[in-house]
């Protein structure tokens, strides 16, 4: 298989690759703040972090399977820059600092899915085939 080939066969791939790690991982603090598990640390509901956690658990698990793909990604992207400059930059200009990380490659990784679609691996992709 030539580079090109591989280029073309993989890149697809791998972009639902990274959507739906990223998803879990999303899907994963929702999971905690909404349902309990694995930490038990529910917030009071209708807080700013009750209502994130329900944008992480809906938004997640969207994403995890691929449906609405791009919205559910433009809406996680907009989650994690507020929760980066609500949460995290008060705190210090310095991501390493104010433990913001996570929440800018977050930001980023949905802001690209919102342009590059869900990829192959994803229940959109079903839904465009069976319209086309």
């Amino acid at each position: 298989m030539n580079a090109h080939n591989l280029e073309t066969v993989w890149t697809p791939r791998m972009l639902s690759l990274l959507r739906i790690i990223a998803a879990l991982v999303l899907f994963s603090y929702g999971t905690d703040k909404i349902l309990g598990f694995p930490q038990n640390r529910a917030p009071d509901a209708f807080t700013l972090s009750w209502i994130a956690g329900v944008i992480e658990l809906v938004g997640g698990g969207l994403l995890l399977v691929g449906l609405f793909t791009r919205q559910a990604a433009f809406v996680c992207s907009g989650l994690m820059a507020v929760a980066y400059f609500i949460a995290h930059a008060p705190q210090s200009f310095f991501p390493s600092i104010n433990n913001g990380a996570a929440a800018i490659l977050f930001c980023f990784v949905f802001l690209y899915i919102v342009f590059a679609g869900p990829g192959p691996w994803s229940l959109d992709a079903i839904r465009n085939r069976r319209s086309n």
